[in-house]
């Protein structure tokens, strides 16, 4: 049995980490963040390259710079878009930068690590919509299930870049068939707007030339007209309804358990959660939570090393 470590003085470190930004958190074992932050952005994808490996060293370098002096992490818990590719590269990459073993670094994607944050295995469902969307279910073997989550190519229906191209989709056939027709729309306003003109040529920039999670932000403009264009209210609903597909899907194959509802883009306006209960199977609970994949990650580390230091 190794010496007694209190929750007071564990600490872990939560690492979620994508295309547009990486955010960690430090937290103790009781569920107290210590210190955040955000650097830039980073995923597995790149350590098949040396240039890539080394923006991914000086991007985890900068977070243990970032950390508060005094404060260090025993375990690190880190969501990593792509987290199986190069995962035991990565995983020593990340215990050099904090000095710590490798055995103490785990590396879950972004759902697995929402899912254990308000779940139990075997509890529940997720159904997590932020750039793209998601529904996972843990069973009690620890067995991970999910239900779409195959990428904006293939599906991602009801996550925020669906919404943006759903939405641009919309505003630039209408503009086929009568230009200038965007001036009648608050949608078309609120998106141009964003995109900082209304010429086809930065639509057209902005689209191929900028990550998917910048793209998803757009939706923010569809939330912002919704009360205003019945257009965008529409897609919304949409959205709902896709959303609500990834619920149905779990409880078909595994039976019926509370549901829970997170991601930024699932709170972006009432009539997603709206069109989304109405969906759902009849009689079924569901509860909206927040879950912030740094903090929840945070979370899961310190509390890991409680659980160690008991064995």
């Amino acid at each position: 049995m190794s010496s007694a470590v209190t929750t007071s003085t564990v600490l872990g470190l939560g690492i979620d980490a994508g295309g547009t930004q990486t955010r960690w958190a430090l937290s103790d074992a009781s569920g107290i963040v210590l210190a955040s932050g955000d650097v830039n952005a980073m995923t597995a994808l790149q350590m098949g390259s040396e240039q890539g490996q080394q923006h991914v060293r000086a991007t985890v370098r900068a977070i243990a710079h970032a950390l508060p002096p005094g404060l260090h992490p025993a375990n690190v818990c880190a969501g990593i878009t792509g987290h199986t590719e190069g995962g035991d590269s990565l995983r020593t990459l990340i215990a050099t930068a904090f000095a710590i073993d490798k055995s103490a670094v785990s590396l879950r994607s972004d759902i697995e690590i929402t899912y254990l944050d308000l779940f139990g295995p075997g509890e529940g469902y997720v159904i997590y919509a932020g750039t793209g969307t998601i529904a996972a279910f843990i069973d009690e073997s620890g067995t991970f299930h999910r239900a779409g989550g195959r990428g904006a190519l293939l599906d991602d229906a009801g996550g925020g870049y669906w919404i943006a191209i759903e939405a641009l989709r919309q505003i630039w056939r209408a503009e086929d068939s009568r230009p200038g027709s965007w001036r009648e729309s608050p949608l078309a306003t609120e998106m141009f707007n964003r995109l900082g003109g209304d010429d086809w040529a930065r639509t057209r920039q902005f689209i191929y030339q900028r990550e998917r999670g910048e793209i998803g932000t757009l939706a923010l403009a569809v939330a912002s007209a919704a009360d205003r264009d019945p257009s965008a209210l529409a897609i919304l609903e949409r959205a709902g309804a896709e959303l609500a597909r990834l619920g149905n899907v779990l409880i078909d194959r595994f039976g019926d358990r509370p549901i829970a509802l997170a991601g930024r883009a699932s709170i972006l306006h009432p009539a997603i959660e709206t069109a989304l209960r109405k969906s759902l199977a009849p009689h079924h609970e569901l509860k909206v939570r927040t879950s912030e994949a740094h903090i929840a990650a945070a979370h899961i580390a310190a509390k890991s090393i409680v659980i160690k230091s008991l064995l």
